[in-house]
């Protein structure tokens, strides 16, 4: 796979950037996380870079799918409270029906 290593470009693929808009990015680590890093991607036989950006897009999308849990598990709470709030509704037929049923089949003692 071909990859455009111009100054300035990203790691993309050749392939991919023709598609993508790219941005730098740019971060001032301690040498020990760099050799850390290094270790890793070799490890994965990847470049250090292709390797945090992976790391790093991974990361973002378990925080967001988190997040996004976080909220429907809000919203789902917010709406089981405001139903049992709610006044209940009236019975209707077949509520009514089921429960001469059941009176006939388990009479009160």
């Amino acid at each position: 796979m071909a990859y455009n290593y111009n100054k300035g470009a990203s790691i993309l693929p050749a392939s991919d950037q023709s598609s993508r808009e790219s941005t730098r990015f740019a971060a001032r680590v301690s040498r020990k996380k760099k050799s850390l890093w290094k270790r890793a991607a070799s490890i994965r036989g990847t470049t250090m870079t292709e390797f945090v950006v992976s790391s790093a897009d991974a990361a973002a999308e378990r925080i967001l799918k988190e997040a996004e849990f976080m909220e429907l598990t809000r919203r789902d709470r917010m709406a089981f409270v405001q139903a049992l709030l709610a006044a209940p509704a009236a019975p209707n037929s077949k509520l009514r029906e089921a429960a001469k049923r059941y009176a006939q089949l388990f009479p009160a003692s």
